[in-house]
């Protein structure tokens, strides 16, 4: 049959009985707890600020979808698990999804098709863009109810392996294939997403890299002007570039550096000292010590920290770079530079739970948008888990939990003249939570 929602599904036999299935449920949704994210967006608009930053310049009398419900019917369903456009065929006519989008489960029309989505995708300009982006920082800075006294700028950049001719898509040898290399910034201590910026599958020369800090500093600065601001990277962002950047903007940096022959042949001698102090203890031994380095095209010397270990796999050097002054050497390396190790499972959140490498457009505009898209669920999400998570069991959980728990539930939507009443799984096994995030969600609504 060509319909099918008209099918049977027919299994296995219970008792002599027949069991049959088919897709004519009606108003049932399996994303219930879509509600709690459309909480979340009513408290931060985000998709408001997202919507205000585009101008509409369709003709008014062919507009069926209005720029914030597109927006809204994206993200929401890239939160729920669907990645991809063409889930908006079917999810048009979800309950839940129309009354996240603040239509009436079955008196409004159903939101847009694939085709509309689609050509939303691919409307946007640089300038908008740009816009959107604004809207990012805007929306992190808006969520500290206080100036913070320092924040820590988490950047790093991940593999987007790309399966077609999208527009400045390059062979990386790293990675072995054609790919985007887009760059993610997160606040560091609390891994509120910052802005995500799509770039192409090459490395990051320091002229890029200082031109979003640039963006991403002087906004910061405007809202919070005595804030202290730590820049954290891997070698990648360790440029003169970054380094002049950072100091002619009052800005602190700890990146990695690379194991340069001047630095290895200063450390020799500790190498040397601690690979026989672990051979004589038969145990791992690990030291610190510091140096000034001044490359060729440099106006001064920096300060490089290096990490001397020798473990039973064998040396393990390390280097950093930093304009801390005055810290201990063991807290800089250990706990201010490894602790952006934490961002990888930010990254992972946004890349593999939220599916973000789902960059298959041509136009490279509107894969970036499409990254916008999946770093406004990422919003979401985190603030969602954040704010209203804090005293249950998943204050700690990871997007995919979060989804499977709380947001996809099976529900019953009944429309009825003054009220829309949803029957949610009288069998759901976490009811006293769900009643907690709802109060959590009641009492943040009223502030």
């Amino acid at each position: 049959m060509k319909d099918c929602t008209k099918q049977q599904l027919l299994f296995k036999d219970i008792s002599h009985k027949k069991i049959e299935a088919d897709f004519e449920g009606g108003e049932v949704s399996s994303d219930a707890g879509l509600l709690f994210l459309r909480e979340v967006e009513n408290r931060i608009g985000l998709i408001s600020k997202m919507t205000d930053s585009l101008k509409d310049r369709r003709h008014p009398g062919y507009v069926k979808h209005q720029l914030h419900e597109l927006f809204k019917q994206r993200i929401f369903q890239i939160a729920c698990g669907y990645e991809d456009g063409n889930d908006s065929d079917e999810l048009r006519h979800d309950p839940v999804m129309k009354m996240a989008c603040e239509r009436l489960p079955e008196e409004d029309p159903a939101l847009a098709s694939q085709p509309t989505i689609s050509r939303f995708e691919n409307s946007l300009s640089k300038t908008e863009l740009f816009r959107i982006g604004d809207a990012f920082i805007d929306t992190f800075i808006d969520s500290y109810s206080e100036p913070p006294e320092g924040i820590i700028l988490d950047i790093d950049d991940t593999d987007d392996i790309t399966h077609g001719r999208q527009q400045l898509s390059l062979f990386n040898a790293y990675h072995g294939d054609y790919c985007y290399m887009p760059i993610h910034i997160y606040e560091g201590k609390s891994g509120r997403l910052i802005t995500t910026v799509l770039r192409p599958g090459k490395r990051p020369s320091g002229r890029e890299i200082v031109s979003i800090l640039k963006r991403v500093v002087k906004k910061i600065r405007q809202a919070w002007p005595e804030v202290g601001i730590l820049l954290r990277g891997d070698a990648h962002y360790s440029c003169p570039e970054v380094f002049d950047f950072c100091e002619d903007n009052d800005t602190w940096y700890v990146l990695g550096f690379k194991s340069l022959s001047p630095l290895v042949r200063q450390v020799q001698p500790l190498v040397n000292e601690v690979a026989r102090t672990a051979e004589q203890d038969k145990r791992p031994v690990k030291r610190y010590t510091e140096l000034l380095h001044k490359a060729q095209s440099w106006e001064k010397a920096r300060r490089v920290i290096a990490k001397v270990e020798h473990t039973m796999i064998g040396p393990n050097l390390r280097f950093i770079i930093t304009n801390l002054e005055h810290w201990n050497l063991r807290f800089i390396y250990q706990t201010v530079y490894c602790g952006r190790g934490a961002m990888e499972l930010m990254i992972k959140e946004h890349k593999n739970h939220l599916l973000s490498d789902r960059t298959s457009c041509t136009s490279f505009t509107a894969n970036q948008f499409r990254l916008f898209l999946h770093s406004a669920a990422y919003v979401l999400l985190h603030t969602f888990r954040t704010l209203h998570l804090k005293g249950t069991e998943w204050a700690s959980a990871q997007f995919d939990t979060i989804r499977l728990k709380i947001i996809k539930i099976g529900a019953r939507i009944i429309q009825l003249t003054r009220k829309i009443r949803i029957h949610l799984p009288t069998s759901y096994p976490w009811k006293k939570e769900l009643r907690k995030i709802l109060l959590s969600c009641c009492a943040a609504g009223d502030t």
